[in-house]
């Protein structure tokens, strides 16, 4: 196997956390005023001109500092056909945005043929901006965090999250019906990316969801298997699409089997 490219890893670090923060400061700039407000798939789907200048402010900072990599962005779609690509989620969290809750997250992965190669999710309320690159430590505003290692889903607090469409909801309110009463309890937050990086820190112990796109969990993903988690795919069933589990190696296989 060949050794990482660190030098690689971190100059995709340091462009990821130039983005984010030129997207977050688009989103602070736009946060709790007057919106225009438009749908995609759904009603519950909205798409503002928040998210929209804030991937913006993603590609112009991508387009200056590496102008030849592929960038595949919620708002954007997919440009350009770089070995490297960049996954972008502008504003994940639009509703609670909306709606002046403080918990959304600009989300950037950087990924070449062998997965994420460096990743940042910035919660610019909080001001707490997770990351991680393909050989370094997760880190939360620069210090290390941990994740729980729960064993046990009875002991476990648990992250979910809905998808947009009422018949995918009514089935996903099944699942989430027969986890209740399994795990210690559930928490929904809305944030795909906030979730995972609450599960590297030890703040939830294990999350799952479907309907995730890319944009949603590829940085999280990274960030959560550099805190030793481990992060599955959710096959589609023909009722509910696919999705993500992460938990602790030891309660993977029970959660995992729960929720599919």
């Amino acid at each position: 196997m060949a050794a990482p490219d660190t030098t690689l890893e971190a100059e995709c670090l340091e462009v990821a956390l130039e983005a984010a923060r030129a997207a977050g400061a688009e989103l602070l700039a736009r946060w709790r005023r007057p919106l225009t407000v438009e749908t995609k798939s759904t009603p519950t789907d909205p798409v503002t001109e928040a998210d929209l200048s804030a991937e913006r402010a993603i590609r112009e900072v991508l387009a200056a500092r590496r102008p030849q990599d592929s960038i595949l962005g919620e708002e954007g779609g997919a440009t350009g056909d770089g070995e490297l690509r960049w996954v972008v989620d502008p504003l994940d969290g639009t509703v609670n945005f909306l709606y002046g809750w403080p918990s959304f997250a600009v989300s950037i992965a950087a990924e070449d043929a062998n997965g994420g190669l460096a990743a940042v999710v910035l919660d610019p309320v909080r001001d707490e901006l997770y990351s991680a690159t393909r050989s370094g430590p997760p880190l939360r505003n620069g210090e290390i965090v941990t994740a729980s290692g729960c064993e046990s889903l009875d002991r476990a607090l648990v992250g979910t999250g809905f998808g947009y469409e009422p018949e995918v909801r009514a089935l996903q309110a099944q699942v989430a019906a027969s986890v209740i009463p399994r795990a210690r309890d559930i928490r929904r937050a809305g944030v795909a990316a906030i979730d995972m990086c609450l599960c590297a820190s030890g703040s939830l112990d294990a999350y799952y969801e479907r309907g995730v796109k890319a944009w949603d969990i590829a940085a999280g993903t990274l960030i959560c298997r550099r805190a030793g988690l481990t992060v599955r795919t959710l096959e589609p069933d023909g009722q509910l699409p696919s999705g993500v589990v992460v938990a602790a190696p030891a309660l993977i296989d029970e959660l995992h089997a729960l929720v599919s």
